[in-house]
C-alpha cells in the first residue's frame, strides 16, 4: 500500500491518518530495531488486530501466510507499507543493519489476540 508522501527540497514527510490514510484507527504504535543479524520476528497471526508495516529505516522482509499460500514482501521506503488484516500468519526476516520496523496497529496489546503455533494457526483456518 503506497501511503501519501510530500516532498520537499529540504525533505519528505509521509502523513498517515486514521481511517484516511489506512482502513483502521490506529490505538497502537510500536516499532522494532536493534534486530541482530539473522534473527527474525514475528511468527504469529492475530485473531482481531489489523497492521500496517512499514520500514522507517533500512529494508527486512515479511513472509505472509494465508494457510494455503505464502508470499514474501520486501520493505525499503519509508513511503510504503503492508497492510496484514486479521488471520494472517506473519514473519520478519532478512533486517538489514539498522533497519527499523514500524507498525500502526489497531487494537492495544493483548495476549489473547494472538495465535502464536502455526498448528493451531492452520488449525483454526481449517475449521472456517
Amino acid at each position: 500500500m503506497r501511503l501519501r508522501r510530500i516532498v520537499r527540497d529540504v525533505g519528505s514527510i509521509t502523513p498517515v491518518e486514521n481511517n484516511r490514510d489506512i482502513p483502521f484507527p490506529v490505538l497502537r504504535v510500536y516499532y522494532l530495531y536493534d534486530v541482530p543479524g539473522g534473527e527474525d520476528r514475528g511468527g504469529h497471526a492475530h485473531i482481531a488486530l489489523e497492521q500496517l508495516i512499514v520500514s522507517a529505516m533500512g529494508s527486512f522482509d515479511v513472509v505472509i501466510d494465508d494457510g494455503s499460500a505464502c508470499k514474501t514482501i520486501s520493505l525499503n521506503r519509508a513511503y510504503v507499507g503492508l497492510y496484514v488484516p486479521p488471520g494472517i500468519w506473519r514473519e520478519l526476516k532478512n533486517f538489514s543493519s539498522g533497519a527499523v520496523c514500524l507498525v500502526l496497529a489497531s487494537l492495544p496489546f493483548d495476549e489473547r489476540d494472538y495465535i502464536r503455533h502455526y498448528s493451531e494457526f492452520l488449525r483454526r483456518k481449517n475449521e472456517l
